[in-house]
């Protein structure tokens, strides 16, 4: 089939990579000028297990405040009618089953398995490192994340729970004085350079079937016939088939077609700087999840993540938020990074539907498929929701059941 992607983050990517290994003739369109320039940029780095990710799924882990110094989400601007809306069914969502959860963790191992197998059938070097600590300040955490940690068990994750001293042999870097009741353990767990990914296999798919249009906005969706509008434009170009893979933009395309996704662009903040001292600094991954940031090695550097907020994508740098990324590195790995210079400070958007799920599959409208709204794991999700989507195009089974992340009413 001749296939249209729109969208050239690192779901873009991966979507295109698949359809191209299954025979089909690829054009990605993206609205930047190179892959992995939004929300791919400069993510936080977690790969599975997800569910134990900042801002994995709603209610795991940590509860939602909006008031006061220590809130989970910030609203920028006052509380809109649209944020609102979102908000109330996100809110909802933190009280519902874990049988989403369930979904998304076996997805996120699936896409593991997956990029793994890329990356060593291409031989990709995306600074990966393995190994994560959640790190638990108080007994208190230690029981809200229990329903978290019993998915992860029945999804057969490797994990122990264990006290501050096991946890300070696994990271030899954590501060001595830093408050630690005991950490979760993740053996099996790997962080990566998302973006150093993305642009690594779109680099592989040149000649094997995509083509990639940079700096090219699509206007509109054609059905009858299947194809795309390109802003400047006005012939329909034509396809078989045309995925959605690019976030709030996505969604943005649907209600012409009479559908719409309740998707929220919940922007984040990273804070990447050069390795000052490795002895000082993490050796895999960490998770705090009091503050809901993680902080990550990247080969040479360490990514400090967090924050949520509803604002803008013009919204200014929200200077609190970025004084807590500092103070939380500092918290637990003092010395272990330079932040005097070639320091990159980045906000990006999480496009995040409701449930903390995406969408992928059909969309009910012929020639129109989805692979979008994967929130703060499109980073994990990726490549299994990539090789999903072409199973489901080519009438196969994806080897992983995608239970609730098809289109569905909200």
């Amino acid at each position: 089939m001749k296939i249209a992607i729109v969208g050239a983050g690192i779901v873009g990517v991966t979507t295109a990579y698949e359809l191209a290994s299954d025979g089909h003739e690829v054009t990605v369109f993206e609205q930047r000028s190179a892959a992995a320039e939004e929300a791919s940029f400069a993510t936080a780095g977690l790969l599975a297990p997800h569910l134990l990710s900042p801002w994995a799924v709603p209610g795991f882990g940590h509860a939602l405040r909006l008031m006061g110094p220590h809130a989970t989400l910030r609203l920028s601007g006052g509380l809109s009618r649209a944020n609102w809306a979102w908000l109330s069914r996100w809110r909802s969502a933190t009280h519902a089953s874990s049988a989403p959860a369930a979904a998304l963790e076996r997805l996120a191992q699936y896409s593991q398995s997956r990029l793994q197998a890329l990356a060593q059938r291409h031989e990709l070097d995306f600074e990966a490192s393995v190994g994560r600590l959640v790190l638990l300040r108080t007994e208190q955490e230690r029981a809200q994340i229990q329903p978290a940690l019993q998915v992860l068990r029945d999804s057969g994750v490797a994990l122990r729970e264990v006290d501050a001293d096991i946890a300070r042999q696994i990271e030899p870097g954590l501060s001595p004085e830093a408050p630690l009741a005991g950490a979760i353990h993740l053996p099996d767990a790997r962080a990566g350079n998302c973006r150093l990914f993305a642009q690594l296999l779109r680099q592989g798919t040149q000649g094997s079937g995509v083509h990639f249009a940079f700096n090219t906005r699509i206007d509109r969706i054609g059905t009858t016939p299947v194809g795309v509008v390109v802003q400047g434009e006005s012939d329909l170009r034509r396809f078989d088939a045309v995925v959605l893979c690019a976030g709030t933009a996505s969604a943005a395309l649907l209600p012409a077609l009479g559908m719409r996704l309740p998707m929220a662009a919940v922007y984040g903040y990273s804070v990447s700087a050069p390795l000052r001292e490795s002895t000082h600094a993490p050796q895999g991954s960490v998770v705090d999840v009091a503050q809901q940031i993680s902080i990550t090695r990247l080969g040479q550097r360490v990514r400090i993540a967090g924050g949520a907020e509803l604002a803008g994508a013009d919204a200014e740098h929200h200077a609190a938020t970025l004084q807590r990324l500092y103070r939380t590195l500092n918290d637990w790995f003092p010395g272990g990074a330079q932040l005097s210079s070639g320091v990159q400070v980045w906000r990006g958007a999480r496009p995040l539907l409701p449930d903390g799920a995406p969408v992928v599959g059909a969309s009910g409208v012929p020639g129109l498929w989805l692979n979008t709204g994967h929130g703060a794991g499109g980073w994990a999700l990726a490549c299994g929701s990539a090789r999903a989507l072409a199973d489901l195009m080519a009438q196969r089974a994806p080897e992983v059941p995608l239970d609730g992340l098809g289109m569905r009413q909200f």
